[in-house]
């Protein structure tokens, strides 16, 4: 054999070896590929399902944002009624005809137990009457 049949031959072997080492990279970017678009129709999978309930959460959240919106707006109504009421009860309290009616009816007071505590004095030889009982 000559020199370039050696050469002709070591070629021949050497494409071979490449050709088979490519056909064994192909075939494991192949199954890479098969494993990669499996893991992606999970994936798929598992994000639409992910998606759902968070839509579910969303509209269920919405709804108590509407429960908490009402139950706001009526415990501010309920605020502004007993603003107004103490408002109210601020002014009658404060009346000057008021003032004078709470003095006079006072005064009517005082002056019947000081004419009943002249009618109840008891004679010093009385005996008393127990504590606590009327």
């Amino acid at each position: 054999m000559s020199a370039s049949d050696w050469a002709a031959a070591t070629l021949g072997v050497a494409v071979a070896v490449l050709t088979g080492g490519l056909l064994v990279v192909l075939a494991l970017l192949s199954a890479t590929l098969r494993n990669l678009a499996g893991s992606i129709d999970e994936l798929r999978v598992e994000s639409i399902e992910a998606v759902e309930e968070m839509r579910k959460l969303a509209r269920e959240a919405a709804g108590e944002v509407d429960r908490v919106g009402a139950v706001l707006d009526a415990a501010d109504m309920v605020g502004q009624r007993l603003d107004g009421a103490s408002r109210l009860a601020a002014r009658t309290v404060s009346s000057p005809v008021v003032k004078a009616l709470a003095i006079g009816t006072g005064t009517k007071r005082a002056v019947r137990r000081m004419r009943q505590g002249d009618r109840d004095a008891t004679p010093k030889d009385a005996t008393p009457k127990p504590a606590g009982r009327r």
